[in-house]
């Protein structure tokens, strides 16, 4: 109740804020009007005013986060496509232009399990980013992103197109958890490759989860003890059956309704051109921007509020 008390003030005290910062401007406005010298004043109105509609624009954004877990903390996989050593250099594009989000938004991000490729980037990487409203931003980012650019790897410098899939869950609090028959689960240990010290090198403390009637495989070996990854990896793998248990029943709702269920897995949502132009676009919401380098750098509030928006008038259709 304390959490839900606290979670509660911080999603009001912005509004309280916004709102004591514009009986102030207005105040400001009133005795510029009495200055002869009014003009002198035109300059902080004009800061404060901008200021305040930015603070409004995101303030309009958290409306749109209306769903059960849309305030949890965000689980996220990036995984290689097709593309070999193309793919997995761009999963390790992809993972920092999100931890790059996560900085700007104040969030931690924690790289809890990933796999090297044979020659850069990842094959694929998990990371859990902790904050407000982490899940129901970052769930816009669910499926397919495609890359074109002029290959650093290729020597005769062709264009190349290469694909990375994210996958974002959001991570349960104590009472969402679902429990979990430990005879569904089979657990490996093995010796952890990330960096870590000597510790990690020489004892098996990584943990793989494999949850037997699914197939869902969950790997961890970030912490330093094999108990911490163990209890790392089953958070992870009780939020990818609550995800999974969510799709069936919009699946079977969608069936009853007679309706063409919006495909979310596995599809192309956004394509990154650096060759022979350059251009973001989401091909969801049509949202696009030519600025690809501050996209990469972290700049996607711009593609998670189309979204958002597209979501909520799709989902009350």
């Amino acid at each position: 109740m304390l959490r839900e008390l606290s979670q509660i003030k911080e999603s009001v005290q912005p509004w309280i804020d916004l709102e004591k910062k514009l009986e102030d401007l207005l105040v400001y406005v009133d005795l510029a009007a009495e200055d002869e010298n009014a003009e002198s004043y035109e300059a902080e109105i004009t800061k404060d005013l901008a200021e305040a509609r930015e603070a409004l624009k995101n303030l309009e954004l958290v409306t749109l986060l209306s769903g059960p877990h849309d305030g949890a903390n965000a689980i996220m996989e990036i995984n290689s496509g097709a593309g070999g050593t193309e793919s997995c250099d761009w999963v390790s594009i992809l993972l920092r232009m999100y931890l790059r989000w996560a900085e700007r938004k104040g969030f931690e991000a924690e790289i809890i399990d990933s796999v090297e490729g044979d020659v850069a980037g990842f094959k694929n990487v998990t990371v859990i980013i902790r904050g407000a409203n982490a899940y129901g931003y970052l769930k816009s980012e669910r499926g397919v992103h495609r890359l074109v650019r002029i290959s650093p790897f290729d020597s005769n410098k062709r264009r190349h197109t290469s694909f990375a899939s994210v996958d974002i869950v959001p991570e349960l609090t104590e009472a969402d958890e679902i429990e979990v028959n430990p005879d569904d689960l089979r657990i490996d240990t093995y010796r952890a490759s990330s960096a870590g010290g000597q510790h990690v090198n020489k004892t098996d403390s990584a943990v793989r989860l494999t949850h037997i009637p699914t197939g869902i495989v969950v790997s961890c070996q970030n912490e330093r003890s094999q108990h911490q990854n163990r209890e790392v990896a089953m958070r992870v793998l009780k939020a990818r059956l609550m995800e999974l248990d969510r799709q069936k029943k919009e699946e079977e709702l969608a069936a009853l309704r007679g309706e063409q269920h919006r495909i979310e897995w596995g599809n192309q949502i956004r394509s990154y051109v650096f060759q022979p132009y350059t251009l973001v676009k989401d091909h969801r919401t049509n949202a696009e921007t030519g600025n690809i380098i501050a996209v990469m750098d972290g700049e996607i509030d711009l593609f998670i509020q189309a979204y958002l928006e597209w979501y909520v008038s799709h989902s009350t259709e």
